[in-house]
């Protein structure tokens, strides 16, 4: 029960009223005798008034047009989503009061030791700061006293708030892990970076174009919003076939489900045995295929590997059915499809992400049914088949959340507009609050950056597999149970599975962790391979070796932990692709002419369907 005394005994309400009160006394300092006003003369008046009512009548006729719309959806960002994740829980939980008095303490020497001087008429120009974020590492974040405190104040608040939520006590390990995963959004987007009036770089430059940054960066916003989703680069840098994914090639075979391209070769010899790569479906085939520089897919063909990849087509209403079965049968068909247009008895394989999980699963099926000899080697790009260790991806996976994903998908498929926000939450602050800063409140250009584009370029999903895979495989981890799941009629052990492996992982994947990649080491039974690359989940994968970048660890495979293999591992500079160039060669170094169909539509025998990189990967 309050009562007028109250601020006595509660910490931070003593903090805060002493926070207010200074403040109010330093901007009565800052205020009058500051810097001088925006409005010099009557010609700048009228332009901010100009510059107000542009912004005003850009909003409104946003607003007027999508009154007119007789449709709505849901945002695909919802900030409210991270407050709703914790409270079935939060509850429960017990907070160790010890922090608040802790908080309170560290508060008011924050306060001394940036203020103080101010406050008694000696103002440092750059205070002593206790806390670096690159956030506010432009020098206004320190100029001003008021700012200094401001950001140092939060930053303060960010440790503790996210601190308490990973000290609760009273909850299960999975919940405490969401809750401080939905606080560290919270703060993120509580950062006074990301607002007008509490940025002093926003605040500069609004000044010096008399607002028109405010104005450049609501018509980025408006845009945004009218295509549901948030922009990382310039839309029309890149076109498909002629700047990016533009390695010459052939779609071969089409489904329903998925276009095969065979890509032409490049050497006068190839190796006898072809490489089909399954990409994840989550995403455009042609991550692996950016510029020249950067393609994979261009590397391997100059390697003398003849290339053929999945383009799988992008889920709409007539997919409504399909599920993992669909996927697996789609990955043998294409195999089938590679072994006879080139006559060989089999292929090497690539999968990537969830392509590689279905791969492992594919890989089960086939040595169950006594085919595993079609396939001469599995190569795994950051793929997971037990999902215990699987990151911050779980968070999204409770009954809420999947029954939300299923008033998401009313027409059979998931808006991959929901997907790429779901990613891009993973790594707010640098995919989300940076470009919301950058490109709304400073109005700047976006970057001709063709690695965002492709993040941006997003694909949809159908709904019932969708489900099934977070349920089955992230939740309940069935995957690594022999006989738990089955497929295509046929029961999935990855125990059966005797092909040989290469597994890379990235050592700061957020999405398939490292740890979890690793596992696949402890379920297959054939000789395995594993490469630890430095970097994350793209960049790690796609690091041409021209590039010099980087670095990946070589070791025991047979180590009884990831911090095992570490601890014994050797580092190697650049990049880990000719190392998988060596592993591949010494399974098969059989090399034959680049002629016949190994030239998709080298031949008038050979009818091919069009031109790479196809229409699948141009449907939105």
């Amino acid at each position: 029960m309050a009562d007028d005394t109250s601020n006595q005994t509660d910490p931070f309400a003593a903090f805060f009223d002493m926070q207010g009160e200074a403040m109010r006394e330093l901007w009565g300092q800052i205020l009058p005798g500051g810097a001088p006003s925006p409005l010099q003369n009557w010609n700048e008046i009228g332009e901010w008034a100009g510059t107000a009512q542009k912004l005003q009548a850009m909003w409104l006729e946003f607003v007027t047009e999508k009154a007119r719309e007789t449709t709505t959806q849901s945002p695909p960002i919802d900030p409210a989503q991270f407050m709703l994740m914790s409270q079935g829980w939060a509850k429960s939980a017990t907070f160790d009061p010890g922090s608040a008095q802790k908080f309170a303490q560290d508060g008011l020497k924050l306060w001394q030791g940036v203020l103080g001087s101010a406050l008694g008429g000696k103002q440092q120009q750059e205070p002593e700061l206790p806390r670096k974020d690159r956030r506010f590492s432009d020098p206004a974040w320190r100029n001003h006293p008021a700012f200094a405190l401001l950001h140092q104040i939060y930053l303060m608040l960010a440790e503790y708030l996210v601190q308490a939520a990973d000290d609760v006590q009273g909850v299960d390990p999975e919940k405490k892990e969401q809750l401080t995963f939905a606080t560290r959004a919270l703060v993120e987007a509580m950062s006074p970076d990301n607002f007008v009036l509490t940025n002093p770089v926003v605040l500069q430059r609004t000044i010096e174009t008399k607002g028109e940054n405010l104005v450049k960066g609501m018509g980025h916003l408006i845009e945004d919003l009218k295509r549901g989703q948030l922009s990382h680069t310039d839309s029309g840098a890149f076109k498909l076939g002629e700047n990016i994914a533009a390695t010459p090639g052939k779609v071969v075979h089409e489904t329903p489900l998925y276009q095969l391209i065979q890509y032409t070769p490049t050497t006068e010899t190839v190796l006898d045995v072809p490489l089909v790569i399954f990409p994840p479906w989550i995403n455009r085939f042609y991550i692996l295929d950016l510029t020249p520089k950067k393609s994979f897919i261009k590397w391997a063909l100059d390697q003398g590997i003849s290339t053929f990849v999945v383009s799988w087509k992008s889920a709409d209403a007539s997919m409504k059915d399909v599920v993992w079965d669909d996927y697996i049968r789609a990955q043998i068909d294409a195999i089938d499809h590679v072994r006879e247009r080139l006559d060989v008895p089999s292929v090497h394989t690539i999968g990537y992400c969830v392509a590689g999980t279905t791969l492992a699963a594919t890989l089960a099926i086939l040595a169950r049914r006594g085919e595993a000899d079609k396939v001469r080697s599995a190569t795994f790009f950051t793929a997971q088949v037990d999902f215990e260790k699987a990151g911050e991806l779980k968070h999204f996976i409770d009954d809420g959340q999947l029954d939300m994903i299923g008033k998401l998908s009313p027409e059979g498929y998931l808006d991959g507009r929901y997907l790429a926000a779901t990613f891009n939450m993973l790594r707010g602050r640098d995919l989300i609050w940076n470009y919301v800063v950058n490109n709304y409140l400073l109005g700047e250009d976006y970057p001709a950056f063709d690695l965002l584009h492709w993040n941006g370029d997003v694909t949809n999903l159908p709904s019932k597999w969708h489900n099934d895979y977070l349920r089955d495989l992230y939740r309940d981890n069935r995957l690594v149970v022999p006989d738990s799941m089955s497929a295509d009629g046929t029961p999935i052990d990855l125990t059966r599975i005797e092909t040989p492996i290469y597994i890379q992982a990235g050592r700061e994947d957020h999405i398939a962790p490292a740890e979890s990649v690793w596992r696949m080491t402890r379920h297959v039974r054939g000789p395995t391979t594993f490469l630890l690359a430095g970097s994350g989940h793209i960049a790690g994968v796609v690091n041409p070796p021209a590039a010099g970048k980087y670095q990946y660890w070589t070791g025991d495979s047979h180590a009884n932990s990831l911090a095992e293999f570490i601890e014994g591992a050797e580092e190697h500079p650049g990049s880990w692709w000719p190392h998988w160039l060596g592993w591949l060669e010494g399974l098969d170094a059989t090399r034959v002419k680049a002629k016949g169909r190994r030239v998709p539509g080298g031949s008038k025998k050979d009818t091919v369907i069009e031109d790479a990189p196809g229409r699948y990967v141009k449907t939105r």
